[in-house]
């Protein structure tokens, strides 16, 4: 497989964090360098593993998660979407919380790399070695984590609170964007 093509699956893969990316830093307002640090880490670090565990694991972890992980990926992006939202409705001084922390981190970092759980099932079928294309998937989900947090920062000095809960919207949408790519399949 050349490297053309996993260049291409991996920015695909990243579209999610970059979408995400850019709803925390509109929730942020002004992202610090440890916020950016934690979620663009996390972000790529688990794009890089989820191929590694979708293709060690086949079709064995494949059909135990097939009929629940895009409702838990749904789940998380509308629970978190919902929140930003009740927080953009709210002044400065109410909204609480860093979304670049603890479980919700995580939550978000799972939700963005359940497609990449996929990709590594599908690299396993045609017994592709996994971990260069994985190196790569990581690094550019890194990369657009970080594009993603720098253009909401600018857009949410512009809009502000409008652009915490366009964020908020944007979290809600790709959850159900997650849940009807299932739905239809």
């Amino acid at each position: 497989m050349n490297y053309t093509y996993i260049i291409l699956v991996a920015f695909a893969l990243a579209l999610d964090a970059f979408a995400v990316s850019l709803a925390a830093a509109a929730y942020f307002g002004k992202v610090t360098k440890r916020q950016k640090f934690r979620l663009s880490f996390h972000f790529g670090l688990f794009q890089f593993f989820m191929p590694v565990l979708g293709w060690l694991f086949g079709s064995q972890l494949e059909h135990y998660l097939r009929d629940i992980a895009h409702w838990i990926a749904f789940a998380i992006l509308a629970i978190i979407g919902i929140k930003m939202c009740i927080d953009a409705i709210k002044n400065d001084e109410q909204r609480k919380g860093d979304i670049s922390r603890g479980w919700t981190l995580i939550s978000l970092s799972f939700a963005t790399s359940i497609d990449a759980l996929a990709v590594g099932f599908s690299f396993g079928v045609i017994d592709m070695n996994i971990w260069i294309p994985s190196i790569i998937i990581g690094l550019v989900a890194s990369i657009m984590s970080l594009l993603g947090l720098k253009l909401g920062e600018i857009l949410s000095l512009k809009f502000g609170s409008y652009m915490i809960f366009i964020g908020g919207c944007i979290l809600i949408l790709i959850g159900l964007n997650i849940l009807l790519e299932y739905l239809a399949i």
